[in-house]
């Protein structure tokens, strides 16, 4: 039996460290609510909390804002003649931006640029289709970055056209969350490594940069071939989107595809996180396509708990408040925070049509139930909430009137809008956005309208169940 003054010092040293958890959050907190939750379980509860919070509770990554910092000088003067190219369009005086738009630029600390071509992608057949082969043309350079890499079909194909690129004198710099990708065997890498690839993970499996951290994950999924190709949206590299297995129908997702200037927004975006990982800045190629391959307007935007500011929740509000006939918002996990949720209904009381479309199956039975706790405050404001029928819909797309539309990997969800690594392509071109209509209008043909009988007719341990899981919204 332990000697009573050691039971002491232990219990004195976990209070200790919980006071110590509270200064940070003082420091620290972004909503009171939040922060007085933390305070109350970690005096109430120590021996809970505390490991909690070590593994959840930060909300900024400095390991990465310190990295920023040290690679500025270098990210700055090539952010710098990003912005001073003809094709970047976007900056104080141009009227053809609304500030709605110009707001957008200073988020992502990028510029729209002009004469991209962007192709739709609308399922998971097309993108490999289209991944596979910008991969098999590339000349100079390929740059991965995915949250999630499996050793499958798509995954040894991926692994086989590197290699083969590899032995033609291509560079590969591969780049993956070390979390989202936990079951990616370490044979798989070595090969690549052997092969001559750069790899590392966005962890580095460093304990000392992670601090026992699992919060900050990188969620990108973005390619750069030679600098003139580029693919960002929520496909992972897995077979799932395709649908192989017998009893498995395809995750319904969307990617992009893009030639031009904005290419280089993708590989400003890559090489900031490429530094972070390794410490190293490879020479890449940073002039547009000539001739130039089209004419759209796009914009980069990368979002992240390095930011200065809240950078992807500020994005959706700004899409939210600024829709004038409508939003149309495709995300598979929606737990919004109330600042969303007030901002969606406001644009429904305004007259915006404002609808949400969800999985009806989900691969996480929490979230699923946490969204039928907003039905009612959606429905009496006007707001459409649809469930997908058909299988597991995992696309990000939003659709704001007829003005634009963005592609990418964040959700509505706390994790995308505070914790994760996203980034996300605007488009303003009409044919792109007419594109994304024409998508979502077939996705909502297979969906459910919901309504608020779908949860008050439910029984009251379910409708308690929902309210419970909202409460662990910030943790989702």
């Amino acid at each position: 039996m332990p000697e009573p003054t050691l039971i002491a010092v232990a219990v004195g040293l976990l209070y200790a460290t919980a006071f110590a958890c509270i200064y940070r959050i003082l420091l620290s907190y972004r909503t009171a609510q939040g922060a007085i939750a933390w305070i109350i379980g970690l005096l109430a509860l120590p021996y809970l909390s505390v490991p909690m919070f070590l593994l959840f509770g930060r909300n900024r990554f400095g390991g990465y804002v310190r990295a920023r910092r040290m690679g500025d000088a270098a990210l700055t003067e090539l952010l710098n003649r990003f912005e001073q190219q003809a094709t970047s369009i976007s900056h104080a005086g141009n009227e053809h931006f609304s500030d709605e738009l110009q707001v957008l630029c200073k988020l992502g600390r990028q510029p729209f640029t002009s004469n991209n071509a962007c192709n739709l992608l609308r399922d998971g057949e097309a993108t490999f289709d289209a991944v596979f082969e910008a991969m098999e043309n590339a000349r100079r350079y390929i740059l991965l970055e995915f949250y999630i890499v499996r050793s499958d079909k798509v995954g040894q194909r991926i692994k086989s056209i590197l290699k083969r690129k590899l032995a033609e004198g291509v560079e590969v710099w591969f780049l993956y969350d070390d979390i989202g990708s936990v079951g990616l065997p370490r044979t798989y890498l070595r090969e690549l490594a052997s092969a001559g690839a750069k790899v590392a993970s966005f962890g580095d499996g460093n304990i000392r940069r992670r601090r026992f951290q699992i919060n900050f994950r990188n969620h990108r999924k973005l390619l750069v071939c030679d600098g003139h190709t580029g693919f960002v949206g929520g496909i992972n590299l897995g077979d799932e989107y395709l649908g192989t297995a017998m009893d498995q129908e395809p995750w319904r997702d969307t990617h992009c595809q893009i030639s031009g200037p904005a290419v280089i927004g993708l590989q400003l975006a890559w090489l900031e996180d490429w530094n972070w990982a390794s410490s190293e800045f490879p020479d890449l190629n940073w002039q547009p396509d000539l001739p130039v391959p089209g004419d759209e307007e796009v914009l980069i935007l990368p979002t992240g708990p390095a930011d200065t500011y809240e950078t992807c929740a500020l994005f959706f509000l700004n899409c939210i408040n600024n829709a004038r006939t409508r939003i149309w918002i495709a995300s598979p996990y929606f737990v919004p925070d109330f600042q969303i949720m007030n901002a969606l209904q406001l644009a429904a009381l305004r007259g915006v049509d404002v609808r949400i479309i969800i999985p009806e199956k989900s691969d996480s039975w929490l979230i699923k139930i946490a969204a039928y706790s907003y039905l009612v405050q959606a429905c009496q404001a006007g707001v459409g909430i649809y469930r997908y029928q058909p299988g597991f819909m995992h696309q990000k797309v939003i659709l704001v009137d007829n003005r634009y539309a963005a592609v990418g990997t964040a959700n509505l969800d706390n994790r995308s809008m505070r914790l994760n690594f996203e980034i996300t392509a605007i488009n303003t071109a009409g044919t792109f956005v007419s594109a994304v209509e024409s998508m979502l209008e077939e996705d909502l043909a297979s969906t459910r309208l919901m309504t608020e009988r779908d949860y008050r007719d439910r029984s009251l341990a379910f409708r308690l169940g929902c309210r419970a899981v909202r409460l662990l919204a910030p943790l989702l």
